[in-house]
């Protein structure tokens, strides 16, 4: 879509033709959309699905990034005070997000939009939506990019199933979770098999023997996992002769910390710490070993035969013990319903059990093909691509029934 004037409306053919023919105000002829999203993904998901809308004319309004508001300046780049992680950084500007929450109710009630789309970020949205309806708004509530609630609190779903008009969203299991609830759903596939299409039908090689570690994108996870992976890549190299390894970080300064921690155990001339993505060693490499997050979903999306590790504090563990409402962390592993990539958590994600786990991948190729075969039935299941298209069709739907 073309970047919006000042006014954040954009001025398509057809409405200067009925302005020209009936002098009627040309947002008359404009949905009025408000948006808010409060992460870099979010952000990233929101600027797609508005340049996925088609070519009508929309006033858009909101919260969101750097992306969205290049779209139209009438939507807020907030993400430096709202992306934060953790229970203690959100109380400690409990402030803050209290008067956003009144500033936003305020202003979706002074411009009265036909819908609000409302993208992940739940620990937000969710009361916003709530907000919205105490207050009396009659306009369409959307949800894009579902929460997990059902990982953690099923109970919302029954919840949001009041407040909302449309839920769409990314994984083919939830649909039918939703729907139970008498929520309207649309499964949109999942964005992943859009933005990795390229590199997925790219001329790379596997190359054998070679081991992706890939430790996670923040700087907590690589602490935590990467020594364990360090531990694993030396027991297979006294095991497998000709192994080499490859690692990256998710920004410069976590790959030289990465490059440190791989001097520090003098295995420079085993381990290459490149530059380049994760999605592109996930393309090179024979195996790999992934820290529990978005990276394993890429994985399966590129073939790469891995299995999932995860540690965090033992309080942290216990806590989401008593609250997770599902079998599995991987999300390879929840869409399937069992266990197709092995899950190395807590005490178990050591050096030990992950050289096991990746020995066994490497040492049988008919292991390693049926894992492929497996990741491959997930991935099918995710759409055949065109989501954020679909997820803008099923908005420009909702607001017609307005």
């Amino acid at each position: 879509m073309p970047e919006s004037d000042d006014s954040g409306i954009f001025l398509f053919s057809a409405a200067f033709v009925w302005k020209i023919a009936s002098d009627e105000p040309l947002l008359r002829l404009m949905k009025k959309l408000f948006l808010v999203a409060g992460e870099i993904s979010g952000d990233s998901h929101g600027s797609a699905l508005l340049e996925a809308l088609p070519g009508e004319g929309f006033c858009l309004l909101g919260l969101g990034g750097p992306k969205m508001h290049n779209i139209s300046s009438q939507i807020e780049n907030w993400l430096d005070q709202a992306a934060v992680l953790g229970l203690w950084e959100v109380l400690k500007k409990y402030g803050y997000f209290k008067a956003k929450m009144e500033e936003t109710v305020a202003r979706i009630d002074a411009e009265k939009p036909d819908g609000v789309v409302l993208i992940d970020y739940p620990g937000f949205n969710l009361r916003l939506a709530k907000r919205l309806r105490d207050e009396g708004y009659t306009g369409k509530l959307i949800y894009y990019i579902s929460p997990q609630v059902w990982a953690w609190k099923k109970g919302r779903v029954k919840v949001m199933a009041e407040l909302l008009d449309l839920m769409i969203c990314i994984f083919p299991f939830e649909k039918e979770l939703y729907e139970s609830s008498g929520l309207e759903t649309v499964f949109c596939g999942h964005p992943l098999v859009d933005s990795l299409a390229e590199i997925k039908s790219a001329d790379i090689e596997r190359e054998a023997n070679l081991v992706a570690l890939l430790p996670g994108s923040r700087e907590r996870e690589v602490v935590k996992l990467f020594p364990p992976m360090l531990d694993a890549a030396e027991i297979l190299l006294e095991e497998h002769s000709g192994l080499k390894f490859v690692t990256t970080g998710a920004t410069p300064a976590l790959t030289e910390k990465l490059r440190g921690m791989v001097d520090e155990r003098s295995l420079g001339g085993s381990i290459d710490v490149l530059e380049s993505s994760g999605q592109e060693i996930m393309r090179r490499a024979q195996v790999g070993v992934v820290a529990s997050g978005t990276a394993t979903l890429e994985a399966a999306v590129l073939g790469l035969p891995y299995c999932l590790v995860y540690k965090v504090a033992w309080l942290t563990a216990f806590a989401a013990r008593r609250v997770l409402k599902v079998r599995f962390l991987g999300i390879v592993n929840v869409i399937a319903g069992r266990e197709v990539v092995k899950e190395l958590l807590q005490d178990k994600a050591r050096g030990e059990d992950m050289a096991k786990q990746l020995s066994a991948l490497l040492d049988d190729r008919d292991k390693r093909n049926q894992l492929i075969e497996d990741l491959d039935k997930v991935v099918r299941g995710l759409g055949g691509g065109g989501a954020h298209k679909n997820a803008a069709d099923a908005v420009v739907k909702a607001l017609s029934e307005t």
